[in-house]
């Protein structure tokens, strides 16, 4: 149904998503400071790219497609179905992340210099639990969105390369989140580094995992019901993530511009592909 070169795409936009959270943890240790004003900017922006192209965009893919396979009336249902199952599945997988080890807590560089911060991760747990529990909530809640990456990636390229630039932006304080903690744990910047490094991984790991469990039964119904579940992923990671965490970085306004900012590229950038 798809060639090698377009699924090595959609695999490589995937996997550069997920290795900016290398980015972030090499900020955490080679920048001195925070630019928390960029942080919520560009945070900003990421969701509103995402929150645009998912109503706009890949909803009205999934209500397309269910409704020439189903009809109108039961594609419709189908699609708002799916959208609201994406919701349910990320919802339910930050739940089950405990929240003092959820990677998605905001954190700054200088907060490597913290000793009261230090003290609280040391007192928290053992330094392998640590480290060991962090790694696994930023895959965990990784896996979703490198799936939803590559689906859009392999069905529309230019869809994908958005959603791909808005998961990296996405990742980058995220990486910092996942550093501190490892960091204070090992005393190690560059296991810290790896770890953080390697927890990206997980997002073009389950980006071939989903796709391969799912390839066999493949068809315009199974896209169709993807993009729905991609859709209410994505606005569940912007509402619940992007831009809570870019409102604490800066100021409410700069969350605000940057989220219609993200809006206005996204739509410019859908008009000048219009066949």
């Amino acid at each position: 149904m798809y060639d090698w070169g377009t699924l090595a795409f959609a695999f490589g936009l995937t996997l550069l998503a997920g290795l900016a959270t290398g980015v972030g943890s090499a900020m955490a240790f080679f920048a001195r400071r925070t630019s928390t004003k960029f942080l919520a900017i560009s945070l900003g922006f990421s969701a509103g790219v995402m929150i645009y192209v998912s109503f706009v965009e890949i909803l009205q893919k999934s209500i397309h497609a269910l409704g020439h396979a189903y009809g109108d009336v039961l594609g419709h249902w189908l699609a708002v179905g799916s959208f609201f199952t994406g919701v349910f599945i990320i919802a339910i997988i930050d739940r089950l992340v405990p929240s003092y080890e959820n990677p998605h807590e905001n954190m700054t560089v200088e907060a490597l210099d913290n000793a009261e911060l230090e003290a609280a991760f040391k007192r928290r747990s053992s330094l392998l639990r640590t480290g060991m529990f962090t790694a696994i909530a930023i895959a965990i809640h990784n896996f979703p969105e490198g799936l939803a990456t590559f689906v859009s990636a392999i069905h529309d390229p230019n869809l994908g390369i958005a959603i791909a630039v808005a998961i990296a932006i996405h990742n980058i304080p995220e990486g910092i989140a996942v550093s501190v903690p490892v960091y204070y744990a090992t005393h190690d910047r560059k296991k810290a580094f790896l770890y953080s490094f390697l927890s990206g991984l997980a997002e073009p790991l389950g980006a071939v995992i989903g796709f391969l469990i799912l390839m066999p039964f493949m068809s315009e119904a199974v896209m169709g019901i993807l993009f729905g579940i991609v859709a209410g992923i994505m606005v569940f990671i912007s509402i619940d993530e992007l831009l809570p965490a870019s409102q604490a970085y800066g100021e409410h306004h700069l969350s605000v511009y940057g989220m219609i900012a993200g809006m206005a590229v996204m739509s410019i950038s859908l008009l000048l592909f219009l066949a």
